[in-house]
């Protein structure tokens, strides 16, 4: 019997359906263990407030801390309840969205929740709009409020993704007199009234969590304490796993490690499969002063590029080539890159640059996050983009902080990122990623891209939206204000001792850790 149990996680319709070997290990036994699970992930966390911060390590920790008024159950694509008590939106307009809260919520600090604090929670998130916040999330928020535990948005057009976006760790609600109004928090200290408490924090370096006693909304169950360790590169990761340093791991594996791994292990490791969207784009900075704000260079990149190449070469076939801004699964997905460029033509690159006067070769800054796997990326696209003549790459590799600070002040020509959504609706792949003001900094604006986001946002059917989509994606491919790249599954390792593992995360930006515990 093989000891290594894989298990594919199929989400479909509210029902989790798990196959795999030992389906007895995957429930916690009758005498627990009280020490903390240990998960290891290279997902560093850029602000501890939620103002601060819109990526995968921030968020992933918001969703355990913070209490947002609704939140997604494992699944499912419409949210639920949690800090609200029921919420609506009033009339059919779908510009007025209305939220009673809870009347049993408290911080971890021991204040009641009250609308108030809900309000000033946007209101400060919108007014501070942090260059790497999740401002960019809301550009159809009006304003906020409150009245006693009701609270009343209301919108500058119709929003249909409303709901979605507050459910996510955007809506995360602080307290008034904790959180500074026109800054972000400084230090450590979190209080907030999630399922779990932030005991201890060292940036970098790890998380202690402990469940919330105090917590009430969706999560019906009670955690089990948590570290979490951060790692700052894959390699690293993969090695405390392989020290036994952590009992789970998420986000990222290095893909040599994770497509090594198969009937032939025999160390007890589970591995969860589940079908994401995660998605990575190679982003130009479009704005004036880069070489990349000329239409014609970013199109003649586009035509050299081999993702086949990428996907079986840095990523060892862990991912799949991705020829569009929308993934495959979502509503409005197509291949307008494929269609334009359905294999590396340099001789159409070329004739681009010929055409719009460029002088070649072109020289251009690629930046990227440090990581093994990144360099390995980079150094492909370099290797492609200079075997044309057409391309001088100067790659500069940076850690995730500096990174961040970096591309949002435009200091890098190109540069790849990694696209997790934050809900399942193709919304968030076009409005963050290519509206005016997205949160990539890439300075693209399109009059045609915007007015056909926002006409994707009146439908509550979502079906109904698919064309527009599919528009966009159209415009997308003519003006390449980025290059779709790959597209990837999720990957959860664990120990035999854990049990829950396959439902921390669910290919959203929500990590479960509460079902996490000893076997």
């Amino acid at each position: 019997m093989r000891s290594t149990v894989r298990l594919r996680i199929l989400i479909t319709c509210g029902v989790v359906l798990a196959a795999g070997i030992g389906g007895w290990q995957l429930l916690p036994s009758d005498a627990e263990r009280t020490d903390p699970i240990a998960v290891g992930t290279t997902d560093e966390v850029t602000s501890l407030d939620p103002a601060g911060a819109y990526d995968a390590g921030s968020w992933a920790i918001y969703s355990n801390i913070y209490q947002s008024l609704l939140t997604f159950k494992p699944g499912f694509v419409t949210p639920v309840p949690d800090a609200a008590q029921s919420c609506r939106f009033i009339g059919t307009k779908l510009t007025t969205y209305e939220c009673t809260l809870r009347d049993d919520l408290t911080f971890s600090n021991g204040h009641k929740i009250t609308g108030e604090d809900v309000r000033y929670s946007f209101e400060r998130m919108l007014a501070i709009k942090a260059d790497v916040g999740p401002a960019p999330l809301f550009p159809t928020l009006k304003n906020v409020e409150a009245e006693g535990q009701k609270v009343t948005f209301h919108l500058n057009a119709r929003d249909a993704t409303f709901p979605l976006k507050i459910a996510t760790g955007a809506g995360a609600i602080v307290d008034h007199t904790a959180y500074p109004a026109k800054a972000l928090r400084a230090g450590n200290a979190v209080d907030g009234s999630g399922p779990y408490v932030l005991k201890e924090y060292v940036a970098g370096v790890s998380a202690r969590l402990e469940p919330n006693p105090n917590y009430r909304g969706a999560v019906t169950k009670t955690g089990h304490t948590v570290i979490v360790k951060y790692f700052k590169e894959s390699e690293q990761l993969a090695d405390a796993w392989k020290n036994k340093q952590v009992q789970v791991t998420h986000r990222q594996m290095p893909p040599a490690f994770l497509n090594a791994l198969g009937d032939e292990t025999k160390d007890g490791t589970r591995i969860t499969e589940a079908a994401s969207a995660e998605i990575r784009n190679l982003n130009f900075n479009t704005r004036s002063g880069s070489v990349m704000s000329k239409k014609a260079v970013r199109q003649a990149v586009a035509a050299v590029i081999d993702r086949p190449a990428i996907a079986t070469g840095p990523y060892h076939g862990t991912v799949e080539p991705l020829y569009s801004l929308i993934p495959q699964g979502f509503v409005g997905h197509s291949t307008p890159f494929y269609d334009t460029d359905p294999e590396p033509d340099a001789a159409k690159a070329k004739r681009l640059l010929r055409e719009a006067g460029v002088s070649t070769p072109v020289s251009f800054t690629l930046g990227h996050r440090k990581d093994a796997t990144y360099d390995a990326e980079a150094a492909e696209l370099k290797k492609q983009l200079e075997a044309t003549g057409l391309f001088k790459v100067t790659v500069k590799s940076v850690d995730w902080q500096d990174f961040q600070k970096e591309y949002a002040a435009g200091r890098f020509d190109a540069y790849p990122i990694g696209w997790f959504p934050d809900f399942a609706d193709s919304d968030n792949f076009t409005a963050p990623l290519v509206g005016t003001g997205n949160a990539l900094h890439s300075g693209y604006s399109s009059k045609t891209v915007d007015n056909l986001i926002a006409s994707t946002q009146q439908y509550s059917d979502r079906g109904r939206a698919a064309a527009d989509f599919e528009s966009i994606q159209s415009e997308v491919a003519k003006d390449v204000p980025l290059v779709p790249l790959w597209q990837k599954k999720d990957y959860v390792l664990s120990t035999e001792a854990i049990a829950g593992s396959q439902y921390l995360t669910d290919g959203t930006g929500i990590w479960r850790l509460w079902e996490l515990s000893w076997i």
